[in-house]
């Protein structure tokens, strides 16, 4: 039995190392423009290239490109910056410019990196920060279409990371957010709320002071017919798609109204349609 113990040791080692978690590769940040934050794994998921279009195609945005990309500028050079907040319609740039402006920031400062978190996986966002605490880059953590509904306590863990907690939000890392929502809740919830609430004021503080902690607010609104059509004229030219500017107009004002309205998305919905029905590729 004794001469087996050694044996039966290592045994039990292997099987305990087989249930143990696997750390994570250490992210690979000079060849990747960004990462996806992946909460299950606990690991930054690498995007050698980021999916976005060229920052001077975003039209009708000028006021917040300006803004975002002087912010965005300052925190790449190690000046204080805000975290941003994106709000407003649908399909009006933000994430767009969200990209664009990294992309163009990242061209003079190449250790800057785009970090993408998913709204559900928001609990998880203090494992991401210790994680980017320690990385040699600056970062700019971004959340597409974040909000949060009623019972849902998520927004604490934003709430502290952003400036509420001791230790703070790292000094490489800035936050942006985009969202349909002003205050990231609903307004039924928020009127819901102050009129069964005993101190109503107090009844919804907490969560709408969570979107005071983004010091810089950029409203985004439906777009203009001008605006509309010279973003699908600035897409056709960019991408030198064969079609008369007559034709090119009408037919993006026809698209329009199939699609209930217009905005950025809609135009590039409209190219993406007319490239393919022109066999040209985007």
């Amino acid at each position: 039995m004794a001469q087996d113990s050694p044996a039966l040791l290592e045994r039990i080692a292997k099987a305990l190392e087989r249930l143990s978690p696997t750390r994570a590769p250490a992210p690979v940040w000079a060849a990747n423009e960004g990462f996806v934050w992946e909460a299950e794994a606990r690991a930054l998921m690498p995007l050698a290239k980021i999916a976005r279009v060229p920052l001077a195609l975003l039209k009708g945005i000028d006021r917040q490109r300006d803004q975002l990309l002087a912010n965005t500028r300052r925190f790449a050079q190690g000046l204080p910056a805000n975290n941003a907040l994106l709000w407003g319609a649908r399909g009006t740039g933000k994430s767009a410019l969200v990209k664009a402006v990294h992309a163009a920031v990242a061209a003079e400062v190449p250790a800057l990196k785009l970090v993408e978190i998913h709204r559900e996986d928001i609990a998880t966002l203090g494992a991401l920060l210790r994680l980017l605490a320690e990385a040699p880059v600056k970062a700019v953590l971004f959340c597409d279409d974040l909000s949060f509904d009623a019972n849902d306590a998520a927004y604490r863990a934003l709430k502290t990371v952003l400036e509420g907690g001791l230790a703070g939000r790292p000094a490489n890392v800035i936050f942006y957010a985009t969202s349909n929502r002003r205050h990231l809740m609903p307004r039924e919830m928020i009127e819901n709320e102050r009129s069964t609430a005993i101190h109503a004021d107090e009844a919804v503080e907490e969560k709408i002071s969570l979107s005071d902690r983004f010091g810089l607010w950029l409203g985004f609104h439906n777009v203009s017919q001008g605006d509309y059509l010279a973003i699908v004229a600035g897409y056709a030219q960019h991408f030198e798609l064969k079609i008369a500017a007559d034709a090119l107009q009408r037919r993006a004002l026809e698209w329009a109204v199939t699609r209930g309205g217009r905005s950025g998305r809609v135009a590039w919905q409209f190219i993406e349609d007319l490239a393919g029905e022109l066999g040209q590729r985007l």
